[in-house]
């Protein structure tokens, strides 16, 4: 059985090298929605794949963290990332350019590690990320399956090389939730939510 969870953010980005003119050289942004897709043969205690509840904490602050900031390219030039930097409070960067095809991977992969780091409390069995379906248009949006987040012909994710803003980790819920999640600490989902 598959599950899917939607979320929404606002984000601004240059995609350098793509086809349009206008994407490749002027900062721009779109209305994202996010759909997270998980799976599993099983269903727990409360007949559920996986409860939507448990979605709206770490999951969502993850998502959101994208929310009103301008995403960067690392590998973009020098000056324009300092001055990003310096005149957005909100800015996320990362070692892909933000495409809907790379935003896709960088979440599948973020999500997939934090569920492989929370403790299961009712009973869920095998619940796996299925995919993550990334719409930068109302027509178009870019859909990650687990080859395709972690094919190295893609570009490699490595989350130890996506670096948020500090702003954006202050508006976590847990302000170490980043942190957390690259020492690989344990996550316990609480009794209700």
């Amino acid at each position: 059985m598959i599950i899917r969870k939607l979320f929404k953010f606002e984000n601004a980005h240059v995609v350098r090298r793509c086809s349009t003119v206008k994407c490749r050289s002027s900062v721009h942004g779109h209305s994202y929605k996010v759909e997270i897709l998980f799976e599993s043969n099983f269903l727990d205690n409360g007949q559920m794949v996986y409860d939507f509840g448990l979605m709206k904490q770490n999951m969502k602050d993850l998502v959101e963290s994208f929310d009103h900031a301008i995403a960067l390219w690392r590998e973009d030039d020098a000056e324009y990332l300092r001055d990003m930097k310096k005149h957005s409070a909100r800015w996320v960067e990362l070692p892909v350019s933000p495409s809907a095809e790379q935003f896709s991977r960088v979440i599948f992969v973020m999500i997939d590690k934090l569920l492989g780091l929370t403790s299961k409390i009712n009973g869920e069995k095998e619940v796996k990320l299925h995919s993550v379906i990334v719409h930068e248009t109302d027509t178009g949006y870019a859909q990650c399956f687990e080859a395709d987040a972690y094919s190295k012909e893609m570009g490699d994710i490595n989350l130890c090389e996506i670096d948020f803003s500090p702003q954006v980790k202050e508006d976590f819920k847990d302000r170490r939730l980043w942190e957390k999640i690259l020492n690989e600490e344990t996550f316990v989902n609480p009794d209700s939510v």
